[in-house]
């Protein structure tokens, strides 16, 4: 069962990976980026499906909170992209709330792996303090169910690049070997993120 899994979570990442780079490039907006983008989260909801049971077989706590992470921005960033009313749903609260106990889930066992002096609490915390940025923001636009126009496009392209970093960084730590370790998984946040705030500019812009 979990090599089908695996099979099942490399095809649905290297899917979501490659469309993930030709929505980027793509006309915001154009049909062929709206095509791309909803193979992108398919292939996004299907790494998320894999990625939980897969985490729980192996006991892998980290890499479960990280494949609910990834799975909730796949859904908000879809959620921003389709409801142009600005109005959340139940769901969206519900998915929220998910997304802000895992950022604090995140945060309280970065602080166990500091009291145990183990190195990952700085990758624990990266993530966990990430996770409750975007979370919050995300609660803010419900409450104020202002988010529309440029607002809402904003929403859709910072979630969607941040399951992206999620999605990158968990495959470069189960696949590579780096000095120093933490490297693998700060690296697809160090270089994607300013990405993510030169096309917000430019959404805002546009």
């Amino acid at each position: 069962m979990k090599e089908i899994l695996l099979l099942v979570h490399i095809v649905g990442g290297s899917v979501a990976l490659i469309c993930a780079l030709m929505a980027v490039s793509s006309k915001k907006g154009s049909n062929f980026h709206r095509k791309v983008g909803r193979i992108y989260a398919l292939g996004m909801t299907v790494i998320g499906v894999t990625a939980i049971p897969m985490a729980i077989i192996s006991e892998k706590i980290f890499l479960f909170l990280i494949a609910l992470f990834s799975s909730y921005l796949v859904f908000a960033g879809w959620r921003f992209a389709v409801n142009r009313s600005g109005r959340p749903s139940k769901l969206d609260w519900f998915a929220v709330f998910i997304m802000l106990s895992t950022a604090l889930t995140m945060c309280i066992g970065a602080y166990f792996l500091y009291t145990e002096a183990n190195d990952q609490w700085v990758t624990l915390l990266a993530f966990g303090s990430l996770a409750a940025f975007l979370g919050l923001a995300d609660l803010k636009s419900h409450i104020s169910r202002r988010t529309i126009g440029k607002k809402r496009i904003v929403r859709h392209l910072t979630n969607m690049l941040g399951g992206t970093i999620a999605t990158i960084t968990a495959a470069l730590v189960t696949n590579l070997s780096t000095e120093p370790v933490l490297l693998a998984w700060i690296a697809p946040t160090m270089i994607i993120t300013p990405l993510i705030a030169y096309w917000n500019r430019k959404a805002l812009k546009g």
